[in-house]
Order: C-alpha cells, then structure tokens, then sequence
C-alpha cells in the first residue's frame, strides 16, 4: 500500500509538471470545518492506493455547498490521508501520505467539473499532481457528476 502511493509520488514528481493554473496548499485546513473521518481497509479496492486514515476538511463556502448542493467558486475541500497504525486495541493516526485538495472555479477548471485537483506528498508541500489532474484525480470524480464530483457528503449530526 504505502509503496504504490510512495511509486505514484515519485513517479509524478520526477518529471514536475506544473499546471496552468495550480491548486495553492491549503492554509490552516485543520481549522475548517470536520465534514467527516473514515478508515479505508485492507480488501476495499482502493486500499493500496488510499488504505488509511481520511479527514475530509471544507472552508465556509464549501461547508455552504455541501448544505445546498451547489458549490461557488473559492469552495476548498481538503482529504487528509494518514497510515492507520493499530496500537494498544486502537487504531490510530501514522504519518501523513497525501494531502488532497478540491478548488472550485467553475470557468478555469472546466475541463475537469469546474474543480482543480492537486496533491501535496506527505508533509511537505511538494506536488505530486500538477498537469495531470484529469488522470491522477478527476478520471476517478467524474463517475460522481451528480452528486458535484465528491464522494464525500456532510455530516453534521
């Protein structure tokens, strides 16, 4: 698991490709809004690329969009992927291998769903995406058209 994400990491950071328009990290991520946790295990079958810990993280005017179904531009959705390690009968956070980030922008993001895509590798704030956010991100979100190309939904309750 670790290796194919840690392959895909140097794979794309070994020719830098910068986008048109790039995604910036995303400052202070960990003080937005919580939308929700999950834990992706071992026989789901996006383990070995994504097996671990998420946080799902959403500045106000994504915390907006996912109330009312349609995000503006500036919305900012953040998944936050760590090693799950088990200890003492709990499983708890490892080290950080991506952090993803979703900005919306309806007209400089067209051809990808009117969001950009980017991953930072670990953490640091090297990009690992760049140029090809269509392949490396957005092939896998559009099967989620209807639903704004997220997986994730708030939960606020």
């Amino acid at each position: 698991m670790r290796k194919t994400i840690l392959f895909a990491i140097v794979l794309l950071s070994a020719s830098p490709v910068r986008a048109a328009d790039p995604v910036p990290y995303p400052e202070g991520y960990r003080h937005w809004h919580h939308v929700k946790s999950m834990v992706i295990e071992a026989g789901h079958p996006l383990y070995d690329s994504f097996g671990g810990i998420h946080h799902i993280y959403a500045n106000d005017k994504a915390l907006q969009g996912y109330r009312s179904g349609r995000f503006a531009d500036g919305a900012v959705i953040v998944f936050d992927l760590l090693d799950a390690k088990s200890e003492n009968h709990a499983i708890v956070e490892g080290a950080r291998k991506v952090i993803g980030v979703m900005r919306r922008d309806a007209k400089r993001y067209a051809a990808t769903g009117g969001w950009g895509f980017e991953a930072f590798g670990g953490d640091s704030r090297e990009r690992v995406v760049g140029a090809q956010a269509d392949t490396a991100c957005f092939q896998c979100h559009a099967g989620q058209r209807e639903r704004a190309y997220l997986f994730s939904q708030l939960r606020d309750r």
